[in-house]
């Protein structure tokens, strides 16, 4: 069950100086987050899992769900409540042939095309971008604009959350035309209140 409206996914390298990751996230737990997605691609399998725990543990004291990014072994290793899948992961279909049905799955998508394919193969929701232009999404393209989280809306039926250079004066022109929530990385973690910033977002929906 998608029941949240903001998405963490963690790089912490977007940190600022003042805090670890943990105490991070943490900020953002008590801001009111209740979904983090651990997307730290640098690590090596056993870091990543040791610091897997430590989010499932930290996540589990908030009551938020806790995504893995991409590894959908650790996921299942930590009893995460779901693993969120690239377009070069394993696809969402077989992913569910060997999670149980209550285990939720994020496939990143870049257009409707995208967006289509990742319902069809059973993807539980999925985030769309880069929205605006943003530097962590460069690699992905030119922005897709808000106009195409309402043609995707039209064409799928599983949540959509935006991604990509979303500003808490732009969460309403994302919601207004059909996002379901939003994503942030730096929009959060780069905060110097943490805690403070993630209420400002939650309030602008």
């Amino acid at each position: 069950m998608i029941d949240f409206r903001l998405y963490l996914i963690t790089d912490r390298r977007l940190i600022a100086d003042s805090y670890s990751l943990m105490a991070a996230v943490e900020e953002a737990l008590k801001g009111g987050v209740r979904a983090v997605q651990l997307r730290e691609k640098d690590l090596g399998t056993r870091e990543l899992l040791g610091m897997a725990y430590k989010m499932r543990e930290l996540t589990g004291r908030y009551k938020a769900k806790l995504f893995i990014n991409d590894r959908a072994d650790i996921a299942i290793a930590i009893d995460a409540d779901g693993v969120h899948l690239g377009q070069k992961s394993m696809p969402a279909y077989a992913v569910r042939k060997i999670v149980h049905n209550n285990f939720l799955i994020g496939v990143s998508t870049h257009s409707i095309q995208e967006a289509k394919k990742a319902e069809e193969e059973g993807a539980d929701f999925v985030t769309l971008g880069p929205i605006y232009q943003t530097p962590s999404k460069l690699k992905y393209g030119e922005p897709v604009g808000i106009n195409t989280i309402r043609r995707v809306k039209a064409e799928i039926s599983i949540p959509v959350f935006a991604i990509g250079g979303i500003k808490e004066n732009r969460v309403k022109e994302v919601i207004n035309v059909g996002a379901d929530g939003v994503a942030l990385i730096s929009g959060i973690l780069s905060a110097n209140d943490i805690c403070e910033k993630t209420k400002e977002f939650l309030r602008m929906r």
